[in-house]
Order: structure tokens, then sequence, then C-alpha cells
């Protein structure tokens, strides 16, 4: 007799990433709420409606252009919104994940912590949530260390803002 065993990914509910950034909680603020700062270091052009319910509008180039509603904004502290998923113009129920960005003073900076969560609530079949949070937690290491570098450019710039 054989038997198979059914291997499955554990799937997370939520990313968490955090980094040191040598600028202040004010530059901080700026790199990830401006639409000329997303572009410098998320993605290659940004819209935002810095507002809760604005909209974002985030291009990649070869990647593709994708959705987002403000949900928080609380300057210099806290930063969310809520990834449009899948086709339609809104987050729908089952069909995104929220993005809450805190930013912390530090001695020498911020301290910037981001959570991706609500992976497991979505209404796709398992292994495609699980590839989603797979490629999100890679790629939120990858951003976050682009957002540094480019903080820290922007903050030692003399026209820093």
């Amino acid at each position: 007799m054989h038997i198979r065993g059914i291997v499955t990914a554990v799937l997370p509910d939520a990313i968490t990433r955090e980094i040191d950034i040598d600028a202040p909680p004010e530059v901080v603020w700026g790199i990830v709420t401006e639409a000329r700062h997303l572009a410098g270091w998320f993605s290659d052009e940004a819209e935002i409606d810095l507002r809760p319910g604005g909209e974002m509008l985030l291009t990649w180039h070869g990647h593709g252009a994708y959705r987002a509603r403000v949900e928080t904004v609380e300057p210099p502290v806290t930063f969310a919104f809520r990834w449009v998923l899948r086709d339609g113009r809104e987050p729908a129920p089952g069909g995104s994940t929220l993005v809450v960005m805190t930013l912390t003073p530090t001695n020498s900076g911020t301290h910037l912590r981001v959570v991706e969560s609500g992976f497991s609530d979505l209404s796709w079949p398992e292994h495609e949530r699980a590839g989603y949070a797979s490629q999100n937690a890679s790629g939120w290491v990858r951003e976050l260390d682009e957002l540094r570098a480019y903080a820290e450019r922007v903050a030692s710039s003399p026209h820093a803002s």
C-alpha cells in the first residue's frame, strides 16, 4: 500500500518588517506619503490623494499599475492603505490586504514598522494566497531597503523635505 502525503504551506495572515532609518520622522513621513517620493523608492510612478478614503495609483513599468485606498493619515506617525487586488476600483471583502506604516522617533532617526495583513482572508485558492504573501514578504524586504537608502539621501541633501 502506498500512502501519499500532502504538504501545505502555512499561510501567514501578516507580514511584518521593521527598519531603522537615519532620517527624522518628518522626513520619512514625506517619503512614505508623497507621490514624488513614492516614485523614488517604491514604484516608478505614483499618485496619491492623502486623506482617508483617498485613492492611490502605483505604477511599476513592466509590472503594471495597482490601485489602493488610503485608510489612515496621522502625521508623522501612522499611514495605512488597502491594496485593491484583482479587478475593481474599491477594496472588496476577501479581496484586499491592509498595509500599516508606523513611524517612531529614535535617537538617530526613525524606526519604521510595516505590517501588511489580511492574506488569510483573501478569497483566492490557498496556493495563490500563499504565493502572494511570499511575493510581498520578499518585496517588502527589497522595497524598505530602497526606502532606507532613499531617505538617507533625502535627509542629507541641502533641500531635505
